[in-house]
């Protein structure tokens, strides 16, 4: 789960990592008032959605006048910020934050991973900040440090101070630095989190260290156990299939193809894909129903589906162990009973009760297309896809 910058920095500041004051506003005349309320003559305008890059999009803004900040707060509000992450659909700005103006002498890029590969938290630090870590690894890879942080004690001071120094904190500068590598390690570890990234940490004209910009995404398999993290959540800057399918227990990831795709296992939905891809179609989702799936279950997966528009063949891939067969059969029959579809809908199933579950989908008397195998059921999603969209093409032509 992802939020906002701002959300990012309270909980940071929370554990001693240093922030410019700023405030929240969710109008204009706030906007202006928020500056009054921080005070000094120059203040920065960011609009707060799931993003980076937002300073190229026209969603930082710095202004000097209250006037100028109701100007471009009125601009902002509503519009579509697209950035290389939120693609082509951009995100809607709805929130904005107003902070005070820094005078800014260095930019020093800060995060903290999971590191799959050696399985600990990885410090991954840059002396060239202010861009993407992809950026400066392409640009800059020499001034990249990592450092790996031992689970048993966390991170300890002295390695804190070895990181400083190799980002090149002046002598005076070395506990801020300090304090805020700390403080990042402590939040991630004691909140659950994925990822914490300071973009650009920086120094001020008075040698003060600040984390200017700050984002934090957090494990949704332990958000059960951090309310007070999973409060911050924000469904308009989700993709709303998958914010449906994760209010309903289903794993879900949407994408760009036509042919909808409902499997039980991560790794046979990743097949599917592949499957489908190399039988020359494009799939819709990603979409792992579970192990153990109940026909109301496999009926919601379904409905889900049906709710992309941009699906127009529909694949349902079970191999029933956990599962059973005629479970699933009976969940694809009651949604489209309920929900009555248009587009082709073929369904493979193997494993537990295989026989019980084709002999349901036989007697339903829909038109259902079944197969044996992956292969054979991704070359026929693709070929009812082919077939039904030209029928549809030629009856608009006609």
């Amino acid at each position: 789960m992802d939020i906002h910058e701002y959300q990012a920095k309270e909980i940071l500041a929370r554990f001693g990592v240093p922030v410019p004051r700023g405030g929240l506003a969710y109008s204009p005349e706030q906007a202006a008032y928020r500056s009054r309320e921080i005070g000094g003559d120059k203040w920065v305008v960011k609009a707060q959605v799931h993003a980076g890059g937002r300073g190229k999009a026209g969603g930082v803004k710095v202004c000097f006048s209250d006037r100028e900040i109701e100007e471009v707060a009125n601009e902002m509000f509503g519009k579509r910020i697209v950035t290389h992450q939120t693609g082509p659909e951009g995100k809607i700005v709805y929130r904005l934050y107003v902070e005070g103006g820094v005078d800014i002498q260095r930019e020093i890029y800060l995060g903290f991973v999971l590191d799959r590969k050696s399985e600990r938290i990885m410090v991954v630090a840059s002396a060239s900040g202010g861009m993407e870590i992809e950026e400066i690894a392409e640009r800059a890879p020499e001034t990249i440090v990592r450092s790996v942080v031992e689970p048993a004690v966390g991170i300890q001071e002295f390695q804190a101070r070895e990181i400083a120094f190799a980002l090149g904190f002046e002598p005076g500068q070395i506990r801020q630095a300090v304090e805020t590598i700390t403080g990042c390690y402590r939040a991630f570890d004691e909140l659950d989190a994925t990822m914490v990234e300071i973009n650009p940490l920086v120094v001020t004209g008075d040698g003060a260290v600040l984390a200017l910009d700050a984002k934090m995404t957090f494990d949704d398999n332990a958000l059960y156990r951090r309310q007070e993290i999973s409060e911050l959540r924000d469904k308009s800057q989700e993709d709303p299939r998958e914010t449906m399918a994760a209010d309903r227990g289903l794993s879900y990831v949407g994408l760009e193809g036509n042919i909808g795709c409902i499997v039980n296992g991560a790794g046979l939905a990743m097949a599917t894909m592949d499957m489908i891809k190399s039988s020359g179609g494009d799939p819709a989702n990603f979409l792992d129903i579970g192990g153990g799936a109940t026909p109301d279950r496999v009926a919601k997966a379904f409905r889900l589906v049906q709710s992309d528009h941009n699906v127009e063949a529909i694949l349902v891939n079970i191999f029933a162990g956990i599962n059973r067969c005629d479970w699933v059969a009976e969940g694809v029959v009651k949604a489209l009973e309920a929900n009555p579809v248009d587009i082709p809908v073929i369904v493979r199933l193997a494993g537990t009760n295989v026989n019980e579950g084709r002999k349901i989908l036989e007697e339903s008397g829909l038109p259902i297309i079944t197969a044996t195998t992956l292969a054979e059921a991704a070359e026929k999603a693709v070929s009812a896809w082919h077939e039904d969209n030209a029928s549809h093409l030629k009856a608009v032509a006609s």
